[in-house]
C-alpha cells in the first residue's frame, strides 16, 4: 500500500503582539524619563577609585571651581523652607510662586540678594556663562556659611535627619579655595562630609 505524502508548510510566527509589547515599553521609558539637567557651573572633579554613591536625599552640594561657588539642596520642601530662613535673615521675601519654581531649579551661585533675577530666568539663561557669579563667603558677606546653616535646621524639620555635605571641586581648583569651605563646615563642627570625584581605573 502506498504512503500518502504530507505537505510541508513554512511555519511562521506572528510577531504583532511582541511588537506591540516593545513599543508599549518603549513608549513608557520616553514618557518618564527625565533629562539630565545642565550643570551650572561645570567641573572637573579630581580622579579616584572610591565607587560609594552620594545619597540621593537630605544632601547638601557645595561646587567650587573657577573662583566661585554654587550650593545646592536636595528636597523640594527643605529648598523652600531654606529660602523662606534666608529671606528672614537678609530681609528679602519671596512670593509662593519664586519658592515653588526655587524648589524646582538646580544649584546656584549668586548673593541672596540677586536670587530673585536668577529665579526668574529660564534654566537656559541662568546657566549662561558669567550670569552668576558665585554665592559670598568673605568674612564680611559669609552667605554660604548661612545657606549651609539654614539648610540643616530646614532638613531636621522636614526630615528628622541631619543633613551631610558633599564638596565637588574642580580638579585644577587651588587648595586654599577648598580649605575655605571646609573651614566653614568646621566652624558649625561638620567635620565628616563627602568629596565628590570622578572614577578611574584602578592601578595595576
Amino acid at each position: 500500500m502506498a504512503n500518502a505524502k504530507m505537505s510541508k508548510k513554512a511555519a511562521s510566527i506572528d510577531m504583532t503582539a511582541m511588537c506591540d509589547v516593545a513599543f508599549l515599553l518603549l513608549t513608557f521609558f520616553i514618557l518618564t524619563a527625565t533629562a539630565k539637567q545642565q550643570e551650572p557651573l561645570p567641573v572637573d572633579t579630581p580622579a579616584s577609585t572610591v565607587q560609594t554613591k552620594l545619597p540621593e536625599t537630605d544632601l547638601a552640594t557645595i561646587t567650587v571651581g573657577k573662583g566661585k561657588i554654587f550650593f545646592d539642596l536636595k528636597g523640594r520642601e527643605v529648598r523652600k523652607r531654606t529660602l523662606e530662613l534666608m529671606g528672614q535673615k537678609y530681609g528679602v521675601e519671596f512670593s509662593e510662586d519664586e519658592a515653588n519654581r526655587f524648589a524646582l531649579m538646580e544649584g546656584f551661585g549668586v548673593p541672596i540678594q540677586d536670587l530673585k533675577t536668577i529665579i526668574a530666568m529660564t534654566s537656559t539663561d541662568r546657566n549662561k556663562p558669567g550670569v552668576q557669579a558665585g554665592v559670598p563667603k568673605d568674612s564680611l558677606d559669609n552667605q554660604l556659611k548661612e545657606w549651609i546653616y539654614n539648610s540643616r535646621i530646614s532638613n531636621i524639620e522636614i526630615n528628622d535627619k541631619e543633613l551631610q555635605i558633599a564638596i565637588k571641586g574642580d580638579a585644577k581648583e587651588q587648595y586654599p579655595e577648598i580649605k575655605k569651605i571646609m573651614d566653614i563646615l568646621q566652624d558649625q563642627k561638620i567635620n565628616s562630609f563627602n568629596l565628590v570625584t570622578g572614577l578611574r581605573g584602578k592601578d595595576f
